[in-house]
């Protein structure tokens, strides 16, 4: 019979391993086999860690641990009360998280790799203790999503944000000021709205906070929903009001002054600032009371559906060896992915074009893409009759993989931390993508980039995943190929116009891509 209270805030839970014979075993299991596959897949959790220590963007990150083992803890009385037990339709969700691994693992994409290494530990949850324990646990293993570095992606469109916002509050603050892209232009100096100042940082750990305390302090999803919209929009508009009032106060003591400030204000004190805001403006609205319990044991043990789904139990012997067999199939599967690399000629030559010839590459500022990994890179320019110029990046690997990856971080047109910086997005394409950038605060130039693998032609960086992921899974042999055609911006010819006249009298670029590589 289950007690009449649980002591789920007021004190520590009572929770004594030697008076529950079977959750004894079965955390013992548990435990087994968490160790065994974090070992197995101990170098994407190691990758995990560096980030979370060494990047400012995923220091937050470091407490997400120590928050699920407190959401743990509190639901322990109550979880005390239900039978533990194997189930194998967890192995079901099991496969699923290897197979995301196995994907991302393949295809070069660490997000998917290691949301696949994290996703597994849930899943062995719902495997050994069954999804009645695990239904009790639903939030806590679901934050377990919290564990994976990710919001790089968002980089760029919140740089886009944040300078919308300091444009429009630095013009209603009388400040006369023009924006192209991400720089503002004012009478104090440029300003870039650089990635570091885009504000994901702050919104990413926002969201981890804003879903823990929509969680312990709401019962009502539309007050979590409201919530939610306000921890999301606030960190945003925050952002730009710091960005503007760096702008502002250089107006006043300088751009060197302002600088040193923002530098002293961004930081956890400024998203500490924001958290107490939102707080503020939230307090009022929560109705969770401190000494309601997170998990009601008795509704638990009663649910119907859940009785229905339990009955499909498992030896806890063949469970272990199921996941001893996941885990050991997908790293077996990748290791025969990663040793697959396509046979690439000697060398290479950038190919005549007509009404182009070859002239010496001679940029008015440094510009050099990068390709770690790649085989072959080529780097040169044409130019036609009427002076108009083009230049040219190649470059060739013989597989996709950890630190040769043609659509990774860093790689392709714009390196970060180089003399140029990312503007804005260019004119849409139809296999490529286009982007805007500045070198040096003085000279535009705008790059279309191209990647080719077996028959897929994409400017998407998730297209071209999707097709290494489809040819490493069936064991194919691909070369992969990326290609950057740019011009730098001037008046009598718009970057625009002279990079589509280069590709019209070049011809269809899967083709020519394919002459360039002599995989044709």
């Amino acid at each position: 019979m289950l007690p009449d209270a649980l002591p789920l805030t007021s004190q520590a839970p009572k929770f004594s391993f030697a008076q529950h014979g079977e959750w004894r075993s079965a955390l013992i299991r548990l435990g087994a086999a968490v160790t065994f596959v974090m070992v197995l897949f101990l170098s994407d959790w190691q990758a995990m860690a560096r980030q979370w220590w060494d990047s400012s963007t995923y220091n937050h990150i470091l407490l997400v641990p120590a928050i699920i083992g407190w959401l743990v803890w509190m639901r322990l009385p109550a979880l005390a009360q239900i039978m533990p037990r194997c189930w194998w339709p967890g192995l079901i969700v099991l496969g699923g998280a290897a197979l995301l691994w196995l994907l991302g693992a393949v295809s070069g994409l660490d997000l998917a790799r290691q949301a696949g290494a994290v996703a597994m530990l849930p899943a062995l949850v719902l495997t050994l203790l069954g999804p009645r324990v695990a239904w009790g646990l639903a939030f806590p293993l679901a934050y377990f999503a919290f564990l994976v570095p990710f919001g790089d992606e968002l980089v760029p469109p919140m740089q886009t944000v944040t300078a919308v916002i300091t444009i429009w509050l630095t013009n209603l603050s009388g400040i006369p000021a023009a924006i192209d892209g991400v720089f503002i232009d004012t009478p104090a100096g440029l300003f870039v709205v650089a990635e570091a100042c885009s504000g994901v940082k702050f919104l990413i750990a926002m969201l981890a906070f804003g879903v823990l305390v929509a969680h312990v302090c709401f019962r009502s999803w539309k007050r979590r929903a409201l919530f939610m919209s306000v921890a999301i929009l606030v960190p945003i508009l925050a952002n730009g009001v710091r960005a503007w009032g760096t702008i502002y106060l250089a107006q006043i003591y300088g751009a060197e002054w302002a600088a040193g400030f923002d530098h002293i204000v961004y930081g956890w004190v400024f998203f500490a600032i924001v958290i107490a805001l939102v707080l503020a403006l939230a307090w009022r609205f929560f109705d969770r009371s401190p000494d309601d319990p997170f998990v009601d044991a008795e509704e638990l043990a009663a649910t119907p559906w859940l009785g229905v789904i339990e009955r499909h139990s498992l030896g806890p012997v063949p469970a272990l060896v199921a996941i001893s067999a996941l885990g050991l199939g997908a790293v077996a599967w990748a290791e025969g992915a990663y040793r697959l690399a396509a046979p690439l000629p000697k060398q290479l030559h950038l190919p005549e074009v007509a009404g182009w010839k070859r002239v010496d590459y001679a940029p008015a500022v440094w510009w050099e893409p990068r390709a770690a990994g790649a085989e072959h890179r080529l780097l040169g320019s044409y130019a036609d009759a009427e002076g108009r110029r083009v230049d040219v990046f190649f470059a060739l690997y013989s597989a996709q993989g950890e630190g040769r990856e043609a659509g990774g971080f860093g790689e392709g047109a714009l390196m970060p931390d180089g003399d140029w910086a990312w503007t804005a997005t260019g004119p849409a394409l139809a296999n490529g993508k286009s982007e805007r950038m500045i070198g040096r605060g003085k000279v535009g130039r705008l790059a279309e980039t191209y990647y080719r693998t077996g028959d897929t032609l994409t400017g998407s960086n998730t297209s071209l995943k999707l097709a290494i992921m489809r040819d490493r899974l069936l064991l194919r042999e691909r070369s992969t190929a990326m290609l950057i055609l740019s011009a730098e911006t001037r008046p009598e010819h718009p970057a625009e116009t002279t990079i589509a006249s280069f590709r019209k009298s070049a011809g269809p670029l899967d083709a020519w891509m394919d002459r360039l590589a002599q995989v044709r």
